[in-house]
């Protein structure tokens, strides 16, 4: 009898849907810092390729050691920022918000050796509050904005006005109104850029967080087979129990003793009466038990060996064409849900081809490949776009498709894939991948 169906998770070695959202949301955060770190460098080139024709060009007086100074601590805080973000980490929404501070106060003091509110790039303020908006919650980015409008309050009442004509009339002559043209053509290009980039973010965002909530709701239906195949269980052990002593106590009564064919048909009643209960623990196992105290030791080819002869000895296939390509041996644990999740893909075959199925067996690449092959008509195309959800099958009786379902989501669990596909020249194909550190006893990979 199995324990608690939540067991199911635990025992996966995979995390919860809640720690999987949570990782989701880290690395949105961990994209968009470092989408923030290469638009700090644009603008340290920006801001030195300014300041250069500022001064070069058009014989603008400003400090530079002091300007180079700022940008020199910018650069420093930049390279710091690379190398704390590089690894994949959460960021929270104060970090965020801190970065985006630096930024503020960098602008803030370069404007204030530039001329203050009087410099056309004053205005890249802007960028900076979107940003604010887009990266941060309600709360920072309203701090943002209280603190960007100080600062140009400050420079307007402390900072040297820039000596540059405010020759209007001259239109985009006008050295300040091209100043204002290129901080808007900045603006407009990096908001584009950028914004493009942490909108893309959160749509991949949302798109994991979407197809994680579709796993959580297939978990939670296993988890409620699981309960029910207990209960289930709970009432068909007594009846099964009564049942397999009742056949013990007539194979020895003497009028079934002397009767052969009797006897025979006795024997084949317990045999089948023993499936029964070996099913019965390969659904509660399936249900809600991927990796318990089932497993045992074995080595990976033993395995198969012994599942592919012992489910074509209890089926009625004519033909079945096992191939076994291993050549490396390996030491795995072997667990009942395993071993039934196969049995459920050839079972699935068996039906759809009672004449002819077949089990391609190989390891590549760290992975055990395992490739169930029918000659039956093949799935549906609206079945293929299905696959990993219950109840969906090609079978007009109701209950069929759990088969496909559980093997899914168990071999999901356990890190692999299950891929149908109906091949060109009839029938249909399983393919199950499964990473082999997933089923190796772990004192074999130390």
């Amino acid at each position: 009898m199995i324990q608690n169906p939540l067991d199911f998770f635990a025992k996966a070695g995979r995390s919860s849907p809640q720690a999987a959202a949570a990782n989701v949301e880290f690395a949105a955060g961990h994209k968009n810092m470092l989408q923030l770190i290469e638009l700090r460098w644009i603008a340290v080139i920006g801001q030195v390729t300014t300041i250069a024709a500022a001064i070069l060009i058009f014989g603008i007086e400003l400090p530079l050691v002091h300007m180079l100074q700022v940008l020199a601590c910018l650069i420093a805080f930049n390279v710091a920022s690379h190398l704390r973000w590089h690894e994949r980490r959460p960021v929270s929404n104060g970090e965020m918000f801190m970065a985006l501070l630096v930024d503020v106060a960098s602008l803030t003091v370069l404007l204030y050796l530039s001329g203050g509110i009087a410099n056309p790039f004053a205005f890249l303020y802007l960028l900076q509050v979107i940003l604010s908006a887009v990266l941060l919650e309600t709360l920072w980015t309203w701090i943002i904005v209280l603190v960007t409008i100080a600062c140009m309050a400050g420079l307007a009442m402390f900072a040297q006005p820039l000596a540059l004509p405010f020759d209007h009339a001259r239109g985009i002559s006008s050295l300040y109104i091209q100043g204002l043209l290129v901080c808007f053509a900045l603006d407009a290009a990096l908001l584009v850029m950028f914004i493009s980039r942490i909108s893309a973010t959160l749509r991949d965002k949302a798109a994991q967080l979407a197809l994680l909530r579709q796993h959580a709701v297939e978990e939670e239906h296993i988890v409620r087979m699981g309960l029910l195949a207990s209960g289930a269980a709970h009432e068909l052990g007594t009846p099964l129990a009564t049942v397999s002593v009742i056949l013990g106590d007539w194979k020895r009564m003497p009028q079934f003793r002397g009767d052969p064919g009797l006897l025979e048909e006795l024997t084949e009643m317990q045999t089948q009466l023993q499936r029964c209960k070996s099913i019965v623990s390969g659904i509660l196992l399936s249900a809600g038990e991927a990796r318990g105290e089932s497993a045992v030791r074995t080595t990976v080819r033993s395995f198969l060996d012994t599942l592919a002869h012992d489910w074509q000895a209890s089926r009625p296939v004519a033909s079945f064409q096992y191939n076994n390509r291993i050549r490396e041996d390996r030491p795995v644990a072997s667990d009942s849900a395993l071993r039934q999740t196969i049995d459920n893909l050839l079972d699935n075959a068996l039906e759809a081809s009672p004449g002819w199925v077949g089990l391609d067996c190989w390891i590549e690449d760290g992975a055990l490949h395992l490739v169930v092959t029918d000659r039956g008509p093949g799935f549906a195309p609206s079945m293929l776009g299905q696959v990993g959800k219950p109840y969906q099958s090609t079978k007009a009786e109701p209950g069929h498709g759990l088969g496909l379902f559980l093997a899914v989501n168990v071999v999901r669990k356990l890190g692999g894939s299950v891929v149908p596909v109906n091949l060109p020249q009839g029938g249909a194909q399983v393919a199950l991948t499964l990473p082999l550190a997933s089923i190796e006893l772990e004192e074999d990979r130390i």
